[in-house]
Parts: structure tokens; sequence; C-alpha cells
């Protein structure tokens, strides 16, 4: 007996691809300029869908476009589909591919400048066909609205829909210069900081209020005053070395000024809470291979940092 094989037709996968964009961009047009089709080819590919399976999936009109009973199940399947082949792509691409293209990376600006800018030289050595864009600014990037591949972030991050890596703690202490101690005195409990000439910073998540804790978890709260405000660190340093204030200061600014015993610190039995070093990146399966390999570089020379704490 001759066993006769059936033909088995594959699955359209042009089209399902098509008709997840054109879901998820609620327009025929837009999906064709996204994908670089013509809109005929698109309206094909649906065409070609609802011939197949049977049924319409999209009610069109001149200027309407709304997904049937049936097109609203087949959208989740086509999403999965899609989402699926790109997480495959970008894998195999990651493999076998150098790194190439230009990464859009955001950082704050004080912390950009003194250990995200010196690194760039051996990242760029080792991967040439790199390019990076660097944004240094201490307001926060809206990643997804800026077009953003990365952001580092000092900070207590809240739940997002956003990916997270974390490098590190950051310790956050009061630092002041030892002529300023020496003329007006070591402060010995937060409150005693009402006196104190306190320089600010404006992008604390508090800027108008510093939170102490000590070892027996007592918690003291202060409203610090003094002669300068700024939305960035490093314009603190002057002050501070020249012995017109105190400060709190991330540890990453502040670590060689406290080995060299320019800058000291105070009311060391009480501290401020930690914040986390992290990277932040858009939500997603598989990234590109040029932003992975960018991540995994500055977690790792970063992690490594004298002022890091493992956490």
């Amino acid at each position: 007996m001759v066993s006769i094989s059936i033909p088995q037709r594959l699955p359209d996968l042009e089209a399902w691809a098509i008709f997840a964009k054109v879901v998820e961009v609620g327009s025929f047009a837009r999906a064709a300029a996204d994908l670089n089709l013509s809109k005929g080819t698109v309206s094909k590919a649906i065409g070609r869908l609802e011939l197949r399976l049977g049924t319409r999936l999209l009610n069109r009109t001149a200027r309407h476009l709304s997904l049937t009973a049936a097109g609203r199940a087949a959208a989740v399947s086509a999403g999965r589909l899609l989402a699926e082949a790109e997480a495959a792509e970008a894998e195999a691409l990651s493999q076998s591919v150098e790194p190439q293209g230009v990464v859009r990376l955001a950082a704050p600006m004080s912390f950009g400048l003194r250990h995200v800018a010196p690194l760039l030289p051996e990242l760029l050595e080792i991967f040439p066909k790199l390019s990076i864009d660097l944004h240094l600014a201490d307001a926060q990037v809206d990643l997804l609205a800026d077009g953003f591949d990365l952001a580092l972030r000092i900070a207590s991050l809240p739940a997002s829909s956003l990916k997270m890596r974390r490098i590190c703690t950051v310790r956050r202490m009061l630092v002041g210069a030892p002529a300023y101690f020496a003329r007006a005195g070591r402060p010995e409990h937060p409150r005693d900081l009402n006196s104190y000439r306190c320089l600010g910073y404006a992008y604390l998540p508090a800027p108008d209020r510093w939170r102490f804790v000590n070892a027996a978890g007592e918690v003291e709260t202060v409203t610090p005053s003094g002669p300068l405000r700024a939305n960035n660190a490093d314009a603190l340093t002057p002050m501070l070395l020249a012995g017109q204030g105190i400060a709190v200061q991330p540890e990453f600014m502040v670590w060689q000024d406290l080995a060299a015993g320019r800058l000291e610190r105070a009311l060391s039995g009480w501290s401020m809470p930690d914040v986390d070093l992290s990277i932040l990146l858009p939500p997603g399966g598989l990234k590109p291979a040029r932003v992975t390999v960018v991540v995994d570089f500055l977690a790792a020379r970063l992690a490594a940092a004298p002022w890091a704490e493992a956490g």
C-alpha cells in the first residue's frame, strides 16, 4: 500500500506580522510606513490572512478601523508571534554580528562626567563599530518619549514598566571641610543643623528635608537652610572646599576628598537612606547587541568602583 503525503501549508507569517503591526498602530497607512511597505501590500496581506482563516478580522471604513470578535482573538496570537520573531532575530544577530550602531545613553551630569565619560575610551576601543550619544542632565529623562536605549539612575526607583538592572548601592553622607568644623563646631545630632550653613541639591527626592536614621532606628528630619542651592552637585563643591558650609553628597562625589582630608564626614552615628545605581531600559524582550554590550560593560566597571557598595 502506497502512502500519499499531503503537502502542509506553512503559516503565512508575513501576513500575521503585518496584521500585528496594523493592530499595534491602528492604521493601514501607519503600518505601511513603519514596515516600509506600500499600503496596497498591507491591505493584500490582511485580505490574504482573512481568506485563509475564513473570517473577517477588521472592520474598515474610510476613517475608522476596528477589530471584529475574531480579530481581537487573533490579535493576541499575532502580537505574540511578532514579539517572538523579533526576539529570535535579535538573539541571532547578537551571536553573529559585531555590535555596531548608535547607543543613546542618559546619565546624571556629575556622575556622567566623573564616572561614565572616563569609561568610554575603553568601551569604544573594545567595540570600534559602536558610537555613543551621551546625554548628561540631572533632570530625569523619559526613555520612551525621548528615544533613549538606556539610562543610569541614582535613586530609589518606583515600580514601572521599565526594565531595571541594579549595579550597586550608593551611600549619601553629610560632609564639610575641616576649616568649617573648626569654626562652627561639629553637629552631634541632626537637629543641631538648624544653626549650620547647609548647601542644598535641588534634585534630591525631598530637597527641603534631610532625613537621618541612627543604629537604634530613630528617625530625625530637619529642614536645611543656607546660602546656596543648586541643581547640580558639582556646584556645591567649591563652597564645601572653601569651608563655607556643609552638604549631603553621594559618596561617588566626595570619596577622593574624604581620603585626602579635604572634606570630613559629620554625624557619623547617623546616616541618610542609601540609594541604588541602576541601569534602566525600555520594556520589551531581547535588546540589540549594541545595547547589551554597553549595559554589560557599564555594569561590570561601575560595580567595581571604589565607592560602590554591594548592598
